[in-house]
């Protein structure tokens, strides 16, 4: 009698990329960078070089940090859709107070106000049971609401955006290094150190993951979810300044169009919009993705609709891609 030999199956090349997609996913995203990189350096030789380099980190800098706030909320199966109008109110706020507070102050009441309204949106969700994208869009706008009423009452605009913040978020050491690197350098490490090596990032993955395990095995999740939207508040506070430092500006609407692109950062970085997985290194990586196309769309000329169609296309695209891909797992 022969006995059956049982030969390993091999996967296909479909389903491997399925595999490093939900194993590996800096490797794509590594891959898709460098591509990027390639078509301008294509589309306009001799673009790429260390300065342009430069300037594309400081541009993704700001935007990463935004990120930063979907990324952490979107562990848990929310989003914060407020991030815009709070950054832009921390700009805006910071810029009126300079005048009688001095830069400091005025940066320590601006992010104040940031975390009361992200208390406000924590205790929404986590307390009153609010769904996450309808207490943060209505909280984005009472805070919109709260900057016009604030742009109105002041007699003047202080003494505009302070040279602190122009210096952070535009000078290039030796025309390569954005200073904006010293505020972020720490800001991320204490995020990823956070979210991997912490009790409190590890109940953000477990309430995302499963929230009625997390509640059984003792867990308090609405304090969690409390000090989560605080937290993203104000990550997206510090994104504020520096966008008005970058632009030299400061608008109660300033960053109001760079929420989709950091929902879009989010979830290019391998972030599940169903909670309980992704990784910030990973956002960092989408931030960097979305600054390089968004340079490559300008070289070809496309106009800012067809950018933000780019934009949906991708997020639709790769949040079905990882939604396929994490479902097989």
């Amino acid at each position: 009698m022969s006995a059956a030999v049982d030969t390993p199956r091999r996967s296909s090349p479909l389903a491997t990329a399925r595999a490093v997609m939900r194993d590996y996913p800096l490797l794509p995203l590594t891959g898709l960078l460098l591509i990027l990189v390639l078509a301008v350096e294509l589309f306009q030789p001799g673009t790429v070089q260390p300065s342009w380099a430069g300037v594309v980190v400081r541009a993704a800098i700001p935007l990463a940090i935004l990120a930063g706030s979907q990324t952490l909320t979107m562990l848990t199966a929310g989003i914060d859709l407020s991030v815009g109008y709070v950054a832009s109110m921390v700009g805006f706020v910071t810029a009126t107070l300079v005048a009688p507070l001095g830069v400091p102050l005025a940066i320590v009441a601006a992010l104040t106000a940031a975390g009361i309204a992200g208390l406000i949106s924590g205790i929404g969700v986590a307390v009153f049971r609010v769904h996450p994208l309808i207490m943060t869009l209505g909280m984005g706008l009472v805070v919109l609401g709260f900057s016009n009423v604030w742009q109105l009452q002041m007699v003047q605009t202080g003494s505009g955006v302070p040279p602190e913040l122009r210096t952070l978020g535009v000078e290039l050491f030796a025309g390569v290094v954005p200073f904006s690197l010293i505020l972020f350098v720490p800001l991320a490490a204490l995020i990823l150190i956070g979210l991997r090596r912490t009790g409190y990032g590890r109940l953000l993955f477990a309430i995302g993951d499963n929230p009625v395990a997390a509640r059984l095995s003792g867990a308090r999740s609405w304090q969690v979810l409390i000090v989560l939207y605080v937290i993203s508040a104000i990550l997206a506070g510090l994104a504020g300044l520096l966008y008005s430092g970058l632009g030299n500006t400061a608008s109660v609407t300033l960053v109001a169009s760079q929420l989709l692109p950091s929902v879009a950062a989010a979830v290019i970085g391998g972030t599940s919009i169903l909670g309980g997985r992704g990784t910030y290194s990973g956002t960092i990586l989408g931030a960097l993705i979305l600054t390089v196309l968004t340079a490559l769309l300008t070289i070809m000329g496309l106009p800012e609709p067809w950018r933000q169609i780019v934009f949906g296309s991708i997020i639709i695209a790769v949040a079905a891609a990882y939604t396929r891909a994490t479902a097989e797992s």
